[in-house]
């Protein structure tokens, strides 16, 4: 039988009978995770044909030459060597190098946040600026607000990613550029969201400080020459961004500098063990028991398959709201795309639209939509609170997501509803059904922990990867992105009044703009 036979046959069963031969299913765990997938569209032999699938996707060698360091980055003819930033004792000299821009990082936070290293006027820095869009502003800014409470208490820290001015006025409002520390992070230093902001900021430091302005500033980049260039004669600090570290990807590098400044000396050190630890387990364990192939092969099946054009991540912790954001960048920018790198196009549904918010603050918004809308939408919940010693909001919250996902799977029939409110309308009764039928996935720790945040990412991670090359793709390229960049470019003339453009509506909001 195919996948899709599979599907077929599965679908024609009501969800509840699928359920009460997976409810004995075993979770899988690793790396301070548990993982449950009892509620899905899968039997023992619709799973044992996606063993197949990844066997003959040889996901396992995959992996092997990820951590190998072979070049599976083929558009760019480079490996993918982000693992190496969080390995204790890499192997091979590219990795190590690798791994050694994140101890010069280190050495560097750890001199701003005891203050060995000072300002212009020999002040200690007291904030810290991060600039930066993109994978190089998500992945600090997740988190520093993920352990918010573990930041030093001399030390604040602020974010500026967006192009429109106020980002920048509302991240250095208030503050006193003698003691201000600016970090700007740009694998190319030439992403013009980055370059603008860090232009104003250095007028403004070196306007309060200044021809010493560039002791505020450390540049992150793969660019050292146009970093160079932009410092004009200043000597200023530059940090290694490997090459082989793809923006997406760059949440363990010295992109991360800020936070080692303004967190607890221990967050980062944690958060990188716990993600050496998933890659340890990623890397030996079989299909059956390793966590990233199971469910990169669930991706496939829930989108190629089965058609599920989206997917909800419910994270149960306030630590991960900023999660789902980070990871739409990781999953649809690393695989939304159609075409494969030998240029023929994919014959199937590839990455599903990724959304989701923070429980239980989302049942009270678009949870209405996730329970009754025609849509059916695969749900990812994520339990782990940020904090422990108040066991009532631990029970209230464990509660709360466990309810969602059993009434989203079980449904709630009009019979149902007539026998527990018989005095009801018929009308009323109606509105109150739920068709149940809808997967969902259940991941869960006892806490959300530096180590355990570090171990998730890098699970996304090699599940974003796999996922990839069950689709054919490449997942450490982006030419989308680098298209609408470029057609910006192109556009800033026009709204100067220099040139005319050649879309005709484009032409007409421009001209509707400039009026």
């Amino acid at each position: 039988m195919t996948l899709t036979d599979h599907a077929e046959r599965l679908r024609a069963l009501p969800f509840r009978t699928i359920l009460s031969i997976r409810a004995a299913t075993k979770p899988l765990s690793a790396a301070g995770w548990t993982v449950d997938l009892s509620r899905h569209y899968l039997d023992t032999d619709a799973t044992a044909a996606l063993f197949a699938l990844a066997e003959r996707h040889d996901l396992k060698g995959a992996l092997a030459s990820l951590f190998d360091g072979e070049k599976v980055n083929t558009s760019e003819d480079r490996a993918a060597l982000h693992w190496a930033l969080r390995a204790a004792h890499p192997e091979t000299e590219e990795a190590q190098q690798v791994r050694q821009s994140v101890l010069a990082a280190e050495t560097l936070a750890q001199e701003i946040a005891w203050a060995t290293r000072k300002g212009a006027s020999g002040e200690r820095f007291d904030t810290i600026v991060h600039i930066g869009i993109g994978g190089s502003d998500f992945g600090p800014r997740l988190i520093a607000d993920a352990f918010e409470d573990k930041r030093r208490d001399d030390i604040d820290l602020r974010y500026c990613a967006n192009l429109d001015p106020l980002d920048l006025d509302l991240a250095l409002s208030g503050l006193d550029p003698a003691r201000t520390f600016v970090v700007g992070v740009s694998k190319s230093f030439g992403t013009e969201e980055t370059l603008y902001n860090l232009g104003r900021a250095r007028d403004w430091v070196r306007a309060g400080v200044g021809k010493d302005w560039a002791k505020h500033f450390a540049l992150v980049t793969a660019n050292p020459a146009r970093a160079t260039d932009w410092l004009d004669g200043a000597e200023g600090l530059l940090l290694d961004l490997p090459e082989s570290i793809g923006g997406r990807f760059s949440i363990w590098s010295a992109g991360s500098l800020a936070c080692s400044i303004a967190l607890q000396s221990d967050v980062m050190e944690d958060f990188r063990a716990g993600a050496e630890a998933m890659d340890k387990h990623v890397e030996r364990a079989d299909i059956a028991d390793n966590l990233a192939i199971r469910l990169a092969l669930l991706d496939y099946w829930n989108a190629s398959v089965l058609g599920f054009g989206a997917r909800a991540l419910l994270a149960y912790s306030r630590r991960l709201r900023l999660l789902p954001a980070y990871l739409q960048q990781l999953e649809m920018e690393s695989n939304g795309k159609s075409v494969r790198p030998d240029g023929h196009a994919v014959s199937e549904a590839t990455a599903p639209l990724l959304w989701g918010g923070e429980g239980t603050i989302g049942q009270h918004s678009y949870h209405q939509w996730l329970h009754q809308s025609p849509s059916m939408v695969p749900a990812e919940f994520i339990i782990a609170p940020g904090a422990t010693d108040e066991l009532d909001g631990v029970t209230g919250l464990t509660a709360h997501a466990l309810a969602q996902a059993e009434v989203l799977a079980n449904g709630r029939s009009l019979a149902d509803v007539q026998a527990d409110e018989p005095h009801l309308p018929l009308e009323i009764a109606a509105q109150k059904v739920h068709a149940g039928g809808r997967p969902s996935t259940i991941m869960h720790a006892p806490r959300l922990t530096p180590y355990r945040l570090g171990s998730l990412i890098a699970l996304f991670e090699h599940r974003t990867y796999l996922a990839g090359k069950l689709w054919g793709l490449n997942s450490f390229d982006q030419w989308g992105v680098e298209r609408g960049k470029t057609m910006a470019g192109k556009l800033k003339p026009a709204l100067r009044g220099e040139r005319q453009v050649s879309d005709a509506i484009t032409a007409k909001l421009i001209a509707q703009i400039r009026s």
